[in-house]
């Protein structure tokens, strides 16, 4: 099935059901009075997370959602049925925005997550509810109100820890390919990547966290040039942004233009991207005479002031890669307990899960 990570459709709740008019009218009972029932609610439209799904496909062919209207109300006062709910099932890591103001409306993150994008009309009033000690027979009714309608744009953005950033051909796809089972395609040419790849890195028995291999950037993507800037978004929810750099290009480019490219063009794209954390991997150091790996790793170290993590390895060879793996697992998991502890300081816990005591002197 062909990756499809942008859809737009339309969702249209169910009008709520009329208010009735009746009067009873039974024998030996002259003035049975107002007796019509109110209408149903109309059914609303929810977007539901599943993991059956994996791309937005299957929204090329449907592109209209609608609920059930709500049955108008009866005489004897009976009410009408609410209309039925629809329930549409998106891939889990979809982002719904009201394509008519630009506000995001859902986001779903976790399997069976369901979210009301548009919500069913409000029912009717029959006579009945217009009875009074003043007016006896009363002849009004409501209609019921229009269920809201939407154009959504629906994007799906690949939920991984970690995300591979980097030049066409610098070794993304051949790095996740070694590091877990994921088999994307892998040339000695550039742009084989033509949609996000996940893979999941195992490093012992529960402990492992996922990988996304994105198209590359090019200088200019942020104007359209390439495919890399359209992926860009599956890259919004990782942790770590690896930037892979190949150490000997085989266009002979110089590296470390190449790579003041690509953080350009994140910045263009995203300021939030940009202020990811983000690592340097030098790939392909099998290339270089092993006498020469030390000196030509530093100068591209130096001449990109790189300040954070660097990592030497070898996708091709496997050389360098576990202790890559290693060290982001270690990280990954700092990272989750001081989320812990924050999460446990917000509720007023401390990170032992008791609540902190608070003192007060006597006056």
């Amino acid at each position: 099935m062909k990756f499809v990570d942008e859809a737009r459709i339309n969702v249209i709740a169910g009008d709520g059901g009329n208010g009735a008019l009746g009067f009873r009218r039974e024998k030996y009972i002259p003035r049975g009075g107002p007796d019509g029932g109110d209408g149903g609610d109309g059914g609303s439209v929810f977007l539901r997370a599943t993991e059956s799904l994996n791309t937005l496909a299957d929204f090329r062919h449907q592109r209209t959602y609608l609920a059930e209207r709500g049955e108008n109300g009866r005489g004897q006062n009976c009410s009408g049925a609410g209309g039925k709910d629809c329930i549409v099932d998106v891939p889990v890591g979809t982002v719904a925005t009201d394509r008519s103001n630009g506000q995001v409306i859902a986001d779903l993150r976790h399997p069976g997550q369901t979210i009301e994008v548009a919500k069913g009309g409000w029912h009717g009033l029959g006579n009945a509810r217009f009875k009074s000690s003043t007016n006896q027979a009363p002849r009004k009714t409501t209609d019921g109100t229009p269920g809201e309608r939407r154009e959504l744009l629906l994007e799906l953005r690949v939920l991984a820890d970690v995300g591979l950033l980097g030049l066409p051909n610098a070794g993304k796809s051949t790095l996740i390919r070694q590091l877990s089972s994921a088999r994307p395609k892998v040339a000695d040419y550039p742009f084989t990547t033509l949609h996000p790849n996940l893979g999941v890195v195992s490093i012992e028995p529960h402990r492992s966290f996922v990988m996304a291999d994105i198209p590359g950037l090019i200088e200019g993507a942020a104007e359209g040039h390439g495919l890399g800037v359209r992926f860009l978004k599956h890259l919004s929810r990782t942790r770590i942004l690896l930037h892979l750099i190949d150490v000997m290009p085989i266009d002979e480019s110089d590296p470390v233009e190449g790579a003041i490219s690509i953080v350009k063009e994140l910045k263009k794209h995203s300021e939030v991207l940009h202020a990811k954390e983000r690592w340097l991997v030098l790939n392909k150091t099998d290339l270089l005479p092993e006498s020469d790996v030390d000196a030509h790793c530093d100068a591209i170290v130096q001449q990109l002031e790189w300040k954070g993590p660097v990592h030497r390895v070898s996708a091709a060879s496997g050389n360098g890669t576990r202790t890559l793996a290693a060290d982001i697992m270690n990280h990954l998991e700092r990272l989750r307990e001081q989320d812990e502890e924050a999460a446990a300081k917000a509720s007023g816990k401390s990170s032992s899960g008791k609540e902190d005591e608070v003192s007060t002197d006597d006056a």
